[in-house]
């Protein structure tokens, strides 16, 4: 059977600000999904330790007073998110995370930021995935499809409905479906084992950003950069004292 017929785990993080190095997660949401169906759900809510900004509580609705007041502290949350991904890893599902660089490297970020394990240090020598990011993937199957390619207008490329666009839980849902869909619309996916579509996700998320990049310098930002690395970009190098 194709991997989208296999067990797959949404997840999505709603967080503090947009920058994942420096954003903190606000909830979080891992959920199971087999046969067409959810068989199984964790969500959390933390206390970021930091105010939430308007703008971030004006997506997804947490504020500061409710996260102090019914969050569970931000170090907690981090290290069950972590070892619930890397659980599902070690058993060889795929765990599928719409733009999952930012949702990975903001995870990583909050281990490093509380001295915990990273990711790495949880998998060992297995290393991370394998990762499905339907983003990546719908770039590179429909490059030239025009519009945006948010979660919200990817899912009504794909008929699927988004019910809470912005609660962890149903964005981690969406992503799942979304995924099964784009298999089944490009059967040459569908055929990737995923430790080769994983594979596949690296190159074609590099390329993408090398384009994009390209195309900011030359409508006049000589300096622009996109990062190209997925799915986990390492942490930002310090300058030396």
């Amino acid at each position: 059977m194709a991997w989208h017929g296999e067990p797959l785990v949404g997840f999505d993080l709603e967080t503090t600000g947009t920058d994942p190095q420096e954003a903190r997660i606000v909830t979080a949401s891992v959920v199971g999904f087999h046969a067409g169906r959810v068989v199984r759900q964790r969500d959390w809510l933390a206390d970021p330790g930091v105010p939430i900004p308007e703008p971030a509580t004006a997506i997804h609705g947490i504020s500061s007073e409710r996260a102090a007041a019914e969050g569970r502290p931000a170090p907690e949350v981090a290290d069950e998110v972590a070892e619930t991904l890397t659980g599902y890893w070690r058993q060889g599902v795929p765990v599928v995370a719409y733009n999952a660089s930012f949702d990975l490297t903001l995870l990583a970020a909050e281990l490093r930021r509380h001295g915990l394990p990273s990711l790495e240090e949880r998998l060992g020598s297995a290393g991370i995935g394998p990762v499905v990011d339907p983003y990546t993937i719908d770039r590179a199957v429909d490059r030239y499809r025009r519009g945006k390619r948010t979660l919200e207008a990817v899912c009504g490329e794909y008929g699927v409905v988004l019910e809470a666009a912005h609660q962890a839980s149903a964005d981690a849902l969406a992503a799942v479906r979304v995924a099964v869909a784009i298999a089944e619309r490009h059967p040459k996916v569908a055929a990737l084992d995923p430790a080769e579509l994983h594979r596949r996700q690296i190159g074609w998320y590099r390329a993408w950003a090398e384009n994009f990049q390209e195309f900011l310098r030359k409508k006049g930002d000589p300096d622009a950069f996109v990062d190209p690395v997925w799915p986990l970009r390492g942490a930002p190098e310090t300058a030396a004292p």
